[in-house]
């Protein structure tokens, strides 16, 4: 017999299965296999629905234009070592030739 995880919400060990869900009877919290470690933090997807984590390396998917610069951030430019961050542009990070720079993860590819 396989072993059930305990709630994330309540830590109950009375949980079981529904289909696809997890579902804890004490506190009735449902829950997938891919969210079984729920965290505070939002979960950050690139262009192809890969889950982004800090310390990654991206490729930019598009020519992105950057204001007060003279050319654009190039298709196929690597990034690496990004810090993901709350807001709109959910990706901090250095690029070569440009400095700091703050990114969406929907014009970005995991490598």
């Amino acid at each position: 017999m396989e072993t059930l995880p305990n709630c994330p919400k309540c830590g109950s060990s009375y949980t079981y299965e529904d289909s696809s869900l997890f579902v804890c009877p004490e506190c009735a919290h449902e829950w997938n296999e891919i969210e079984e470690v729920e965290t505070d933090e939002a979960v950050v997807k690139d262009s192809n629905g890969n889950v982004l984590v800090d310390g990654d390396s991206v490729t930019v998917i598009k020519d992105l234009k950057v204001k007060g610069a003279s050319q654009p951030i190039k298709q196929g430019t690597k990034v690496k070592n990004i810090r993901l961050v709350e807001g709109d542009h959910n990706i901090d990070c250095k690029v070569d030739g440009f400095g700091p720079m703050k990114l969406k993860s929907e014009f970005v590819k995991k490598l």
